[in-house]
This record gives C-alpha cells, sequence and structure tokens, in this order.
C-alpha cells in the first residue's frame, strides 16, 4: 500500500524553513485588515493619474492633435498618453506602499521582528508585503483602465492584457522598492525616491515618443523600467503586437526576480545573523 505523501508547493520543497515557511498569504490577509476602514488612501491615490488624463482630454489634448504611435502608426495624443499614464499609476501605487509603509515597519515598528518569532521566513514576508503592494497598484490601474473604456481609448482587442500588464509593473516595482527600502535609514532618504520617480515619469516615453531624444539618450532611456512598462501597455492598448514585446515582458518579469530577492535576502541578513 502506497502512503500518501501530503502536497507541498515548489518553494516548500526547496527552501530552507528559515527562508520560506508558505504563510505570506496571512501577511496579505493582514494588510488588507488593517486597510479595509481606510479606503479613502486608495481613492485619493487613484484620482492623480485620473486627473492627468482629463486634463490632457479637454485641454492639452486639443493643441497637441495627433502623434505618432508604435510603428508609425498616426494616433491622437491623449491616446498615446493614457498607456504612460497606466504604467505610472501602477508604478506610484506599489512603490508609496512597499516603501514608506515598509520602512515604518522595519525601522520603527519592529513588526517584522515580532513576525520572524513565529513560523514565517523573510520571504514570506517579502511575498506578503509585495504582494499588498500590487494588489494596491491593480486597484489603481483598474480605475484607470475604466476610464480609458469610458473615454473610448481601448480600441483593440488587444487592450484585455493591459491589466496583467499593469500588474506585472506594480510586481516589479513593488519588490525594487521594498528591496530598497530596507537601506533607508532616515525619513529624510525618501527625497532620493522621489528624485529617481519623478525623472523617470517625466522622461520614460510618458508624454512623448522615443525618437525624439537624441540616439545616445535613446539608449539611455530604454534602460529604465517604467519605459519597459509603458511601451509593453501602449503596444496592447494600439494594437501594435510585436516581437519587441517580449524584452520589455522579459525586463519587467527579471526586475520583479530581483527585487524579490534583494528584499528577502536583506531581511534575513538585517534581522536574522
Amino acid at each position: 500500500m502506497v502512503s500518501e505523501i501530503p502536497s507541498k508547493g515548489l518553494l516548500l520543497r526547496v527552501l530552507p524553513p528559515s527562508l520560506y515557511a508558505g504563510r505570506a498569504k496571512f501577511l496579505l490577509e493582514r494588510s488588507i485588515l488593517v486597510y479595509s476602514r481606510a479606503w479613502l488612501v486608495f481613492a485619493s491615490g487613484a484620482l492623480e493619474p485620473l486627473f492627468y488624463l482629463l486634463a490632457f482630454q479637454i485641454g492639452f489634448g486639443r493643441l497637441v492633435g495627433e502623434v505618432v504611435g508604435p510603428g508609425g502608426q498616426v494616433m491622437g495624443y491623449v491616446a498615446f498618453v493614457a498607456p504612460g499614464l497606466l504604467a505610472a499609476s501602477a508604478m506610484n501605487g506599489a512603490v508609496f506602499d512597499s516603501t514608506y509603509n515598509v520602512f515604518f515597519r522595519f525601522r520603527y515598528a519592529k513588526l517584522y521582528d515580532a513576525m520572524l518569532a513565529t513560523p514565517i521566513g523573510p520571504l514570506d514576508i517579502a511575498l506578503g508585503e509585495i504582494g499588498f503592494a500590487v494588489l494596491r497598484g491593480a486597484l489603481y490601474s483598474t480605475a484607470f483602465v475604466a476610464v480609458m473604456g469610458t473615454m473610448g481609448l481601448l480600441t483593440s482587442p488587444w487592450a484585455v492584457l493591459l491589466l496583467p500588464a499593469a500588474i506585472l509593473t506594480s510586481f516589479g516595482f513593488a519588490a525594487v522598492g521594498m528591496g530598497c527600502a530596507t537601506f533607508l535609514r532616515s525619513t529624510s532618504q525618501f527625497d532620493y525616491i522621489q528624485l529617481v520617480l519623478m525623472p523617470m515619469f517625466l522622461f520614460s516615453t510618458t508624454f512623448y515618443p522615443l525618437s525624439v531624444y537624441p540616439e545616445a539618450l535613446q539608449y539611455v532611456v530604454s534602460c529604465l523600467p517604467l519605459y519597459h512598462g509603458i511601451e509593453l501597455m501602449r503596444g496592447l492598448a494600439t494594437g501594435f503586437v510585436s516581437w519587441s514585446m517580449l524584452g520589455h515582458l522579459a525586463y519587467l518579469l527579471t526586475m520583479a526576480a530581483a527585487g524579490l530577492w534583494l528584499a528577502s535576502t536583506r531581511l534575513h541578513k538585517m534581522l536574522l545573523r
């Protein structure tokens, strides 16, 4: 008679219990309960990119007219900008939660020290916190996609993949953001985060195509993570799907994996050694 072996996930089979115990869902549940009565925080974060989009639709978009989009196709300026603002919305929602909130839980509340005294590992903490940051970015992105649909900006069948692309973008930025948050030592160092995010928002082809830059700067811009999220979503929104989009996808997946490794490694090094 063959004995029945209890089923375990792949990570539980491979990783040591001190690193991962398969309890990340409990951190996600905790975060949901904490924010269940603070829904206005999510509403306020979703409004900023929506105001941008409405401003371009009502005002600035009428002055610019048409621009050259992916594949050389001519398109309205609002339709060109909308995927960029969607990617920025996914980025902002994820980064805010995975940096500011993680920093205070890590440095001041000492929440992770208490968690690691239970059967929870650093990778559980990283997955749980990043998961909630991704959920926050997904909520912002869902609201934005709904507005895009209402404004008639979703004209391609590929647009159904915009939300998964936004979630992947959130995952990448949330993972890297949490890893970076473990290096911060004071609240004044949050300025460094804004020093990175704001130029990336402005120059990652959010408002104009890559071709406007000199050739040397085009290589620099194409290395920015937000650029890959924007180009992936812009291609899906316009229906211009090419093999180059696999490169954007691979970049974001690699970014997410590297950020997850960094966050869990830093927590293990600083709290368990």
